[in-house]
């Protein structure tokens, strides 16, 4: 089966012998308080830093998803309120599980083809997380790093906040420009669903500090001290972190993966955007994503396409939130190699012979 879901999305085939080496060397039942989690807790946070550009002063932490790191982010960092700039069902997801702990948590809604309006946000002085995605799964849309940097710029007292679920990992990110990101790792880490990586900046800690929210067992200062020995504060997923650090340790620094990630996202757009019955969902180039696309047509075409897919061992993605039934997505992810994107092609050129 040819996996193009955009996550969980398809495993680097390493994988499989990573999972027999850490039965024999002892991972999966190491204790989480022992020297040997220890130094592979160090080795991980280590490789993440050299091989994804994250800066030396930032701190990384384990959670369980993306999804965990928001609620650690809104009841660590804010007494009172956050502000969520979205423009697709993750963001949205995000700002509405604020408002159930921070009531007074605002938002704004920008359109899908429409660039950030950085100029134009009016945030108040008391807002004290500012809450964004940085590639939106659901719409295939991104917020280019100008516009993480215009933002920051703007509101410079204010930490920013970056959900980088489906791009952590297959593009360079610039993690200068904001002072926390997340994502989880069943989709450019090529990694199996069930770990969640945190990054945060000194700025994000210092206020974690301030605030010493201790009231859950996720707490971000209690991720902080913990950390501080290369330890988690409740039993971590050791084997995924474990797969974690072998698949950085046979991957390219990520420049590379960049790269070439950018353009077999052009070469895709331009192959796809020749058909006439179903378009690219979104029309300005500028906010497509270049790790999820989204192909848009009629419902019943939609239905046809994936089921016929299926038929020839093609897992597309399903359309998601206000998109769910017009559309279908396809994953421009690491693990995929450039084979199985061309025999997507032969699939989509003999549908349409």
């Amino acid at each position: 089966m040819l996996n193009f879901f955009p996550g969980p999305s398809k495993l680097y085939p390493e994988v499989r012998t990573y999972l027999t080496d850490a039965y024999d060397e002892g991972i999966m039942d190491a204790p989480h308080r022992g020297e040997q989690f220890v130094q592979l807790s160090r080795a991980v946070v280590g490789s993440l830093k050299r091989r994804l550009n994250i800066p030396q002063d930032y701190s990384i932490y384990f959670t369980s998803s993306a999804t965990e790191c928001w609620e650690i982010l809104i009841q660590s960092l804010t007494k009172k309120k956050s502000f969520h700039i979205y423009n697709g069902s993750f963001g949205e997801k995000w700002y509405e599980y604020a408002k159930k702990m921070r009531p007074e948590a605002e938002g704004h809604r920008f359109d899908i083809n429409e660039v950030m309006p950085v100029e134009s946000l009016d945030i108040s002085t008391d807002t004290e997380l500012i809450c964004i995605t940085q590639n939106e799964t659901s719409n295939g849309t991104q917020v280019t790093a100008t516009s993480i940097l215009n933002l920051h710029n703007r509101f410079r007292d204010t930490l920013t906040a970056v959900d980088a679920t489906s791009s952590m990992a297959g593009l360079n990110l610039k993690y200068i420009k904001a002072d926390i990101w997340f994502a989880s790792v069943q989709k450019c880490f090529g990694l199996p669903p069930g770990l969640g990586i945190l990054v945060c900046s000194p700025r994000a800690i210092f206020r974690a500090k301030q605030m010493n929210e201790r009231n859950h067992y996720n707490s971000l200062v209690s991720l902080y001290e913990k950390m501080l020995n290369y330890q988690t504060v409740h039993t971590p997923n050791t084997l995924n972190i474990y797969l974690l650090k072998r698949m950085l340790e046979d991957r390219p620094f990520i420049k590379q993966i960049d790269i070439d990630l950018i353009d077999r996202a052009n070469e895709l757009y331009e192959f796809f955007g020749q058909f006439i019955d179903f378009k690219l969902l979104i029309e300005n180039e500028e906010v497509r994503s270049k790790t999820v696309l989204v192909l848009e047509a009629n419902e019943r075409l939609v239905e046809d396409i994936k089921k016929r897919a299926l038929h020839h061992n093609i897992r597309l993605g399903n359309g998601y939130g206000p998109w769910q039934r017009n559309t279908f997505r396809v994953a421009n992810f690491p693990a995929i190699d450039n084979e199985e994107y061309e025999e997507l092609k032969r699939f989509f050129l003999h549908y349409y012979a």
